[in-house]
């Protein structure tokens, strides 16, 4: 009858007997289980990093960029913002810019006013 001692990282002490095949089986799918295990954590520490590369910015981000840039040195409305963005590679209707420039202004990082029956937006 043959037997093996396994000792586990956590200090768990793990005693196998059985015949020479029983305890070389359990051994086998113990360090199976060991190498899918390392290589399951080595995929979702990679997966994050990935996920984090692949953020798409929001369109608040990018307003603020162009913000940054000095686009809005002048008053633009929202077609014309929607264009700039356009041509940065960036497609937004300009129903979802209103929502977007509207929490940008609430939360103070833009100025508002109506210019010839148009609202319009600048620092």
């Amino acid at each position: 009858m043959a037997k093996a001692t396994i000792k586990s990282k956590n200090g768990a002490t793990i005693i196998v007997e059985g015949t020479d095949k029983e305890v070389s089986t359990v051994l086998t799918h113990l360090e199976n289980t060991v190498v899918v295990g390392r290589a399951k954590e080595i995929a979702s520490k990679t997966g994050v990093v990935k996920k984090d590369q692949k953020r798409r910015m929001a369109a608040s981000d990018l307003i603020i960029g162009l913000k940054e840039d000095g686009y809005f040195n002048k008053p633009k409305g929202l077609t014309e913002i929607a264009h700039a963005l356009e041509e940065k590679g960036f497609i937004y209707p300009v129903t979802t810019l209103s929502g977007v420039m509207m929490g940008l202004v609430q939360k103070r990082l833009f100025g508002r006013k109506k210019m010839e029956g148009k609202w319009v937006y600048g620092k």
